[in-house]
């Protein structure tokens, strides 16, 4: 468990009251005294992830006050951590939601990336109610803290060979099976699209492989895109694009955090990791618009643009999950600039052709307030794929439902397993919330991990 959590009932812990706009006054007339004085003094109104500290009347900390708003952020503890004191702390009072994810924000309050400044700090700590299990929140923290931390640092310092790395660090404290596929050797074992599109990098592409669980338990796959950076290759992007590059591979980091919560409640399935790593970089022998690239299925695909390249190597990992397969296959990638047209930057669309599946994911999502959005596989835009050189082309002739036509290409390397879902997240906050500072932002993963719990849990 996090050590920002405790789970004894300490007296000396100072209450934190959750109060809602408007609702101070009622506040006050059921807390005369200093403090309350001090509320109407402050003009303190219950705004979301607004604090304020209540004096006693000699001069030390009476209490808190946490401003929920109107309620409909589940995680707005996360403003705590920074603001208050170094002590002990509990929810006090009419808890204004799940408490559960009160204390999950609490801990994303805590997250920092001090990879290249600043140092770790000591935090004040939360005493748990008896309700809240607190080995589990800590396994969602952990996850997020991965993801966040994969997708903040730099691409300087996250390449191929690093990811493969992190990854690996992940399966030897789950004891699980671990190897990786590197530069030529794609070729040799049929990995063709994955080879073309990171060739150009001064780091080799890679696809990392890890296995874990019984043999004979329900197989579930997860696919990550693992595009460690993404110059556009030949189509070139605009500086400006390029700018966040350092999180296209943020498939990669959601999918290896799940798999860290998986193993960590050691849930009774036969997990697979494949993550495709590359960079999508400019030489000599760079793959290039016009192309015509074999896949691992045997499909010939016509590239029309090379910034649309990590559909190309999540297709050769989808082929290899598909060979076994499996129960469920889950594939995730910041894929397109569409999803984030339509949804914007904390909705990812999913996309499944399995009823059921999609019932599933939104309930959990809605259980874990983990947003995700369901977009439909269209199949009048299937045709926009035509080549008339190829089998396909990976990208549509127009420029209109990329994120639909994208699923759609992926779709077709994808026919063994029992189910399959796509998620095009954008793995990146780009305005702070409590508990969710700028930066690399895991998407989906909580939802995910209670539908596979639900699933397949004890």
């Amino acid at each position: 468990m996090l050590d920002i959590f405790i789970t004894w009932k300490d007296a000396a812990a100072t209450p934190v009251w959750l109060v809602r706009s408007g609702e101070t006054e009622n506040w006050c007339e059921t807390h005369a005294g200093p403090g309350a004085a001090w509320v109407t003094t402050s003009g303190f109104k219950g705004e979301a992830g607004k604090v304020l500290l209540l004096p006693d009347g000699s001069g030390g900390l009476a209490g808190v006050l946490l401003g929920v708003g109107d309620g409909s952020d589940p995680f707005v503890a996360g403003a705590l951590p920074t603001v208050l004191p170094m002590g002990d702390f509990r929810l006090a009072g009419e808890k204004h939601g799940d408490v559960a994810k009160a204390a999950l924000g609490y801990a994303l309050g805590t997250y920092r990336f001090t990879r290249y400044s600043g140092t770790p700090r000591e935090w004040p700590r939360l005493v748990l109610p008896e309700s809240v299990d607190g080995e589990e929140v800590s396994r969602l923290a952990r996850a997020v803290f991965l993801a966040r931390d994969l997708i903040n640092t730099p691409a300087g310092d996250m390449s191929p060979a690093d990811l493969a790395a992190a990854a690996e660090k992940v399966a030897a404290a789950h004891e699980a099976s671990f190897r990786v596929v590197e530069g030529d050797a794609l070729l040799a074992e049929n990995y063709p699209m994955i080879h073309a599109v990171g060739r150009a990098a001064g780091v080799a592409p890679r696809l990392i492989d890890m296995r874990w669980g019984r043999a004979d338990a329900p197989k579930v796959t997860l696919v990550g895109k693992g595009v460690c950076f993404d110059t556009g290759g030949l189509d070139l992007k605009p500086s400006s694009a390029m700018l966040l590059m350092k999180k296209d591979m943020g498939g990669a980091a959601c999918v290896l955090a799940l798999a860290q919560m998986l193993m960590e409640a050691k849930l009774d399935i036969r997990l697979r990791l494949l993550i495709p790593a590359v960079e999508n970089s400019v030489s000599g022998n760079a793959f290039r618009p016009g192309d015509v690239l074999p896949s691992r299925k045997g499909i010939t695909v016509e590239i029309g643009n090379t910034d649309a390249e990590g559909r190309l190597v999540l297709a050769d990992a989808l082929v290899e999950a598909d060979e076994e397969k499996p129960d469920l296959i889950i594939d995730m990638a910041t894929l397109t600039g569409a999803a984030r047209t339509a949804l914007g930057p904390d909705l990812p669309p999913f996309y499944t052709d399995d009823e059921e599946l999609a019932s599933e994911i939104a309930v959990s999502s809605e259980a874990m307030s983990d947003p995700l959005w369901r977009m439909p596989l269209w199949k009048p835009y299937d045709g926009w794929l035509e080549s008339k050189i190829a089998d396909v082309n990976h990208i549509s002739d127009g420029p209109f439902a990329g994120s639909i036509t994208a699923a759609l290409f992926l779709r077709r390397f994808v026919e063994k397993a029992r189910s399959h879902v796509h998620f095009d997240i954008y793995g990146w906050a780009p305005k702070a919330k409590p508990g969710r500072p700028v930066g690399g932002e895991a998407q989906g993963i909580r939802a995910l991990y209670h539908l596979l719990q639900r699933r397949y849990g004890a």
